[in-house]
């Protein structure tokens, strides 16, 4: 089917949390629509970077290719605002070629930053970016981030306790412009799509079976190579911790332990637990996503499920 010439063009975007079976959902997909697949994921752009950020093997990648992974080197930052810019222009090739984008991962910023644009946030504040630096090295970030809680307690819960970039830029926002983050990102400057965006997402059929499975995916991830394949990163002189690629839940935790920070009983313990806190703010993006389409995890009718739902959009949208 060929959608080239038609004016709004469907987009079918599959979130959910880490280890809810995302991927291999995609890519159950493949055979039942001629869909192309961009991944969604803020970790898996990084080259070298794939035992600890389940990237498909490459076996499946010559299957079912995946757009934007492996495209930037873990010195790199990769912002929101290029990644929308990265994903609209695949999408575009691909619905050019008359085949269905499908978007699957779990960086929800980068899902609502393609859907709602971009918020027309203030410019970087020396003055208030140097303030701010002075009481983060002074009081820490875990008191920053009570700060950001007071003041944008949504932000805040979206947003890591270790993560300075973000807590740091959510406060100067607030600080420079008097109005919260949050406040500001519901006054999004988008153009007018031309792209019916079909959301997706699968949510657990309970807490502890999310967690079990986090923990038996970590385990696995472990015995193929996961720390051997960060100190192929450890080694190189221009990578370090404050760089997003190295902040990655468990790539962190295995840098620690590679410098000798915590035991390899603790490192995997607060692994495991980064990655359960990483799944909690990523379920409560999407409690508050609109129009969603709620699916249970791991359940066997989800691609008949997934067909159905997608046949009548386009049916609806006169495809």
């Amino acid at each position: 089917m060929d959608f080239f010439y038609v004016d709004v063009k469907p987009v079918i975007c599959l979130m959910g949390p880490t280890a809810s079976g995302k991927t291999d959902l995609a890519i159950d997909l493949l055979s039942h629509f001629e869909f192309e697949i961009i991944s969604v994921d803020s970790a898996m752009i990084y080259r070298n970077m794939d035992i600890g950020t389940a990237k498909p093997s490459s076996l499946i990648l010559q299957q079912a290719p995946h757009r934007l992974i492996d495209t930037h080197d873990p010195s790199e930052i990769y912002s929101v605002a290029e990644f929308r810019v990265d994903a609209i222009k695949a999408i575009e090739e691909i619905l050019k070629k008359g085949r269905i984008p499908l978007l699957v991962g779990g960086t929800m910023l980068y899902f609502h930053i393609l859907q709602q644009g971009i918020s027309a946030l203030p410019p970087a504040n020396s003055a208030v970016r140097q303030q701010l630096e002075k009481d983060l090295k002074k009081s820490g970030l875990k008191k920053l981030h009570k700060r950001l809680a007071r003041l944008d307690p949504i932000a805040a819960q979206r947003i890591h306790s270790n993560d300075p970039q973000r807590i740091l830029r959510a406060l100067e926002v607030a600080f420079v412009s008097g109005k919260t983050l949050t406040e500001l990102q519901g006054i999004s400057h988008r153009s007018h799509s031309r792209h019916l965006f079909i959301n997706i997402a699968l949510f657990p059929e309970d807490r502890n079976k999310l967690h079990k499975t986090i923990e038996n995916r970590f385990q696995n991830m472990l015995d193929l190579g996961f720390i051997e394949e960060v100190d192929k990163l450890f080694i190189r002189s221009d990578l370090h911790l404050n760089l997003p690629s190295i902040r990655t839940v468990g790539y962190r935790q295995i840098w620690n332990y590679l410098l000798g920070n915590m035991t390899s009983i603790e490192m995997q313990t607060r692994t495991i637990i980064a990655t359960r806190q990483l799944a909690k703010r990523q379920l409560t993006w999407l409690r508050s996503w609109p129009t969603l389409n709620k699916l249970v995890s791991y359940e066997g009718e989800n691609v008949k499920k997934i067909i159905d739902l997608i046949k009548i959009n386009l049916d609806k949208a006169n495809f």
